[in-house]
């Protein structure tokens, strides 16, 4: 069933190609049914040089579709990069306007990626090749949207069809101009190590001591390679603790002592902290840097009964920080129970988020992983015989690439950002994400 699904829709639903007067060689337009078709032009001196644009527009109905499309030739197995620039919403265009990028086989038929995947829905089968949906960059000064991305063509392709859409706006108009498929070396991989402590300092008494007692671990992690460290949830909060009384200014005192282990160690590090800011108190995660500095802060946005009766203020802001190997969020642990905070990171670009934790449910944590495409680095308070929350790391498809059992025992595992995810029927999820939200 699964193989004649592509056929039966391609019934149901019948492209209806045609040409453009004026249009590039090789370059056509499609429509899935005239009524919803929307108006397509070719604007020989459009685009930021003049050197041409392809222009697809939507008078006031809403639910118009329609896209320009050109077949290309390219080898198996070699990577390509694909650039065009974009102008026209409404917005920012993001489900808009939408490229696609179709691998073929020399006769125009699908083909699978080379290797198997454990995301496929038979384990050692090859998914299909589904679309590769390049991303949009920072607009430009003059309006132009960039729209690029580099993938590695499945070494049965021959082919690859390159689709411009439009979808679905009324009154709109996109347009897009330098459309170029360039081979191009194969990216470097973008390697990093992700590692958790699994650790509370429960006898320890003072917030100095329980400092104090993660130093050892921070140095275990950096034996192993780590370069991002999670340590739990507030740290220096214990057992007769309230959360004002172990409230600081960030940066403060636990920021530069953490600062100096990270420094030391050549690593970004996570913990979880009480942070006062005038008044008000927050419960927080802070990324300090390799070089000792407070790199951001977030503030829990998502607090239980037991923090808000303790005083404790709810954050708002969604802070995503650049590091030297990647784009890293931060959320604490309430925060996990809902999509919206994860959601917001990804929306915002995160690559990696840090979880200090207490306590959650460890299916919503690899939800949150899933969802979005994401790795999440957790460390909780959480005994690991209690089949609740763990401290690990969860890969992009939710599944635990390492897990703590032991108290005082600290996990490190090496991921590739660059490697993308292939799931059964949908390809490239984090790329269709962006486009397929609501």
């Amino acid at each position: 069933m699964r193989r004649l699904l592509p056929a039966l829709l391609l019934t149901l639903f019948p492209a209806l190609p045609a040409a453009v007067p004026g249009a590039p060689a090789g370059w056509t337009t499609v429509t899935l049914r005239e009524e919803i078709a929307p108006a397509f032009t070719y604007a020989p001196r459009g685009g930021p040089a003049g050197t041409g644009a392809f222009v697809i527009e939507a008078d006031h109905r809403p639910g118009l579709v329609g896209r320009w499309t050109t077949t290309q030739p390219i080898e198996g197995g070699r990577h390509y990069r694909f650039h065009a620039l974009r102008r026209g919403g409404p917005g920012d265009g993001r489900r808009t306007a939408v490229v696609q990028l179709h691998w073929r086989d020399a006769r125009g038929k699908a083909v699978r990626h080379d290797a198997p995947s454990a995301a496929s829905y038979r384990a050692g089968e090859r998914p299909r090749a589904e679309p590769e949906i390049p991303g949009d960059g920072p607009p430009r000064a003059d309006g132009w949207v960039p729209v690029e991305g580099t993938y590695r063509a499945p070494a049965e392709a021959a082919q690859v069809v390159i689709d411009l859409e439009f979808r679905w706006a009324a009154e709109a108009r996109v347009e897009w101009a330098e459309v170029a498929l360039t081979a191009v070396p194969a990216p470097a991989p973008r390697k990093v190590r992700l590692a958790a402590v699994h650790f509370v300092p429960r006898s320890a008494k003072t917030p100095e001591e329980r400092r104090l007692a993660f130093a050892p671990l921070v140095a275990e992690a950096a034996r192993k390679g780590a370069d991002f460290v999670v340590l739990p949830e507030v740290v220096t909060y214990g057992s007769g603790s309230t959360y004002a009384g172990v409230a600081e200014p960030v940066p403060g005192p636990s920021t530069a002592y953490f600062g100096e282990l990270a420094r030391q160690h050549d690593l970004y590090l996570v913990p979880g902290l009480v942070e006062r800011d005038g008044h008000l108190i927050y419960n927080i995660a802070a990324l300090i840097g390799p070089d000792g500095a407070l790199v951001g802060k977030y503030r829990k946005v998502c607090l239980p009964r037991g923090e808000i009766e303790g005083g404790i203020t709810p954050g708002h802001e969604y802070p995503v920080f650049p590091t030297r190997f990647g784009r890293v969020g931060l959320m604490v642990c309430y925060d996990g129970f809902f999509p919206e905070v994860a959601r917001e990171l990804a929306n915002r670009g995160a690559e990696v988020i840090g979880f200090p934790v207490m306590g959650c449910n460890p299916l919503l944590a690899a939800a949150r992983a899933a969802e979005n495409h994401v790795y999440v680095v957790s460390s909780t308070h959480t005994d690991a015989a209690q089949d609740w929350m763990v401290s690990a790391v969860f890969g992009q498809d939710g599944r635990r690439l390492a897990e703590a059992r032991a108290w005082g025992s600290v996990i490190v595992t090496e991921v590739d950002l660059n490697a993308p995810l292939h799931w059964s029927s949908l390809g490239d999820f984090k790329a269709e994400l962006v486009r397929a939200r609501p």
